[in-house]
């Protein structure tokens, strides 16, 4: 596994952290001290201070926090946008953390201390960092230790990772070549050094430090052999499995029953991820039920007022990893309009079914201002405390309908499934859920709370355009 830095280097970072953060809080007190005269500042009464005991106590939790989120992980941080990701949401949650504590013990420290304190350490967090980057780019990068990869297997998955090693030549990769024993690979694929027979050979010539075998599965059977004539050899061997094109979205390796194996329908989302995603739809929805409930109470009356039957309308929906849910809605039909689906289902061309139409007739009149201000999705709310749905993410699919899915669109199960989502703003119903998963596909691959957030903030001016919902 690449590294950009070494365990040292993480364990400089960590107590540079932590000196900051405690520097950054003795800073802010003096400076609170001497800012009395402004007239939006409460003064501070006399003899005040600042408790020591957080001095020791703020740099853990915000280090602490740091560590969770693999800030300090050499692993993860390849890319300057993932570490700065990765140390925005760790502060935030650090400084949300530490809030509650002085709220709950020292309530007389200045906010605007604990503020200005939060700020400025945040930011020389990721000042230095910026700039570490940039003297490492300009100082250092003609030092990296060269690594020579041999590439067995010029088929698509080797030409796509000789792609990506030429791409991260400042990770100090150098691409030696192909092997490959089809003859028609070695005319049509350049750089093709001779065959599986000549691995070791071309190992000791090209001082190779790292063998990836991107071999089909027809060929695994030479596994053995290739490795075993590199066993005495100071070489790295790396596989990257065919089966790769069966996974649902990405594949991992654990542990199972203390045997480590592939697992090719491996979540989306990392434990983090999930977590904060978790967190995010517990928070919003618990903070709306207050103002949600009355609305929902009267949405229920006018539904009973208008015409008899149901108020909820409870259906079998699919959702994260294919398991089948009830979602709960406002009933916005008449009642028994399941039996009258015949009279709006139609076939396109492609012979793709169309089951939501302009104009249904079986649409209440309440029904349809429901559906134009997507109101009647509001119980959903309930499936998301339950942790059946989340906020945000792919629109639950009707069984029948995920039946007939290629395997290629089933990759939109690969994470929760959501009350709103790409394909809701980018058309809603004028664009059939199951005739466009590539909108949802892109949600699954660029996945990130902040998208969560955009998605929330679409969906709201979609609403109030009630563009594309019928």
């Amino acid at each position: 596994m690449f590294r950009r830095f070494s365990t040292d280097f993480a364990i400089l970072c960590i107590f540079l952290d932590m000196t900051i953060t405690a520097l950054m809080l003795f800073l802010a007190n003096v400076l609170r001290w001497q800012l009395d005269f402004l007239k939006f500042l409460k003064p501070i009464p006399a003899g005040l201070q600042l408790p020591w005991v957080l001095y020791g106590l703020f740099p853990v939790i915000w280090v602490g926090i740091l560590l969770q989120f693999s800030v300090y992980d050499g692993r993860k941080n390849i890319r300057i946008l993932d570490e700065l990701t990765n140390l925005t949401l760790g502060s935030l949650l650090a400084i949300i953390s530490m809030a509650g504590i002085l709220y709950l013990s020292y309530r007389d420290v200045s906010r605007f201390l604990f503020l200005s304190f939060a700020g400025i350490t945040y930011l020389l967090m990721t000042g230095w960092r910026i700039v570490y980057r940039f003297i490492f780019r300009w100082t250092h990068l003609s030092q990296v230790q060269k690594r020579n990869v041999l590439i067995l297997g010029a088929g698509s998955r080797g030409v796509q990772l000789m792609d990506q090693v030429q791409n991260h030549r400042s990770l100090g990769l150098e691409f030696i070549g192909f092997l490959d024993d089809d003859p028609n690979k070695r005319e049509m694929v350049s750089k093709v050094l001779g065959t599986l027979e000549d691995t070791r050979k071309i190992v000791i010539q090209k001082q190779v430090n790292d063998v990836v075998l991107a071999l089909p599965r027809s060929a695994y059977t030479r596994l053995n052999q290739v490795v075993s004539e590199l066993h005495d050899l100071p070489v790295r061997v790396w596989v990257i499995p065919d089966y790769f094109s069966l996974t649902m979205h990405r594949a991992v390796v654990e542990e199972f029953a203390g045997i480590p194996m592939l697992d090719l329908r491996a979540p989306a989302l990392s434990e983090y991820q999930r977590m904060i995603k978790r967190g995010f739809d517990l928070s919003i929805t618990i903070i709306s039920l207050p103002f949600v409930l009355p609305l929902m109470g009267l949405i229920a009356l006018l539904i009973r007022i208008e015409s008899p039957g149901r108020i909820f309308f409870i259906q079998n929906r699919v959702g994260e990893n294919g398991k089948v849910f009830k979602m709960i809605k406002f009933r916005t039909m008449i009642e028994g309009a399941e039996n009258l689906l015949h009279l709006v289902k139609k076939v396109n061309e492609r012979g793709q079914i169309i089951h939501k139409i302009p104009n249904d007739p079986r649409i209440t009149k309440i029904g349809k201002f429901l559906r134009r201000t997507s109101l009647d999705e509001l119980p959903q709310l309930y499936n998301v405390l339950r942790g059946e749905m989340s906020l945000v993410g792919p629109r639950p699919e009707l069984p029948e309908l995920v039946e007939k899915y290629e395997f290629w669109q089933r990759k939109r199960f690969a994470v929760p499934q959501g009350m709103t989502g790409w394909w809701q703003v980018k058309g809603r119903s004028d664009k059939p859920m199951h005739l466009h998963t590539e909108d949802d596909l892109y949600y699954v691959q660029h996945y990130s709370i902040w998208l969560d957030l955009k998605i929330l903030l679409m969906t709201f001016w979609a609403v109030l355009r009630g563009k594309g919902a019928f």
